[in-house]
């Protein structure tokens, strides 16, 4: 795995862990979810009830995949080596792709304005300046407004191990000059 996806896997631990105890239970999901439902008040009840089973299934897919002793937690141990793992993960990650970046498009024009992009970002817990950094380096147009499509390969490109330089490095602090 490279340098870049090792950070990146630290820092989606943290968010996944939404209430900070240390470790990722599905509570946090719920509480992540109902976070970014409050941050998408524009998006119709179908957007809004694909991220909920977008939700659901990576909750479902980490605790099938990832809970080797059973006990309905994952440390950042059980996490790490397997998390970004496309044979493990890529169905549940093109899911959640697809329903977040459709969350952001309310008015279903594939456009995603920036103010709402940071909304959802910030309910799912990244800091604001790195979110930022992020829309920036998707190309917004003239109108400060991203694709849908680059936000949802954006999204998958981020859960790839053997990808660098991506904008989603973005999130885990100033890229490197």
């Amino acid at each position: 795995m490279r340098a870049e996806a090792a950070k990146r896997v630290e820092l989606v631990f943290s968010l996944f862990d939404a209430n900070g105890n240390g470790v990722i239970d599905s509570d946090d999901f719920d509480l992540m979810t109902g976070r970014v439902l409050e941050a998408a008040v524009a998006s119709d009840a179908g957007a809004k009830e694909a991220i909920r089973k977008a939700f659901r299934r990576w909750w479902t897919t980490l605790a099938t995949e990832l809970d080797a002793d059973g006990d309905g937690v994952f440390t950042i141990d059980e996490f790490r080596p397997f998390v970004l793992d496309p044979a493990r993960f890529g169905p549940t990650v093109s899911e959640f792709a697809e329903a977040l970046s459709a969350l952001g498009d309310p008015d279903g024009d594939g456009l995603i304005e920036r103010p709402l992009f940071l909304s959802l970002m910030t309910a799912i817990g990244f800091e604001e300046a790195n979110i930022h950094a992020l829309f920036d380096a998707f190309g917004p147009d003239t109108e400060d407004r991203i694709t849908v499509a680059s936000w949802a390969t954006g999204i998958e490109d981020y859960y790839a191990p053997d990808l660098a330089g991506i904008p989603g490095d973005r999130l885990v602090g100033a890229p490197a000059v």
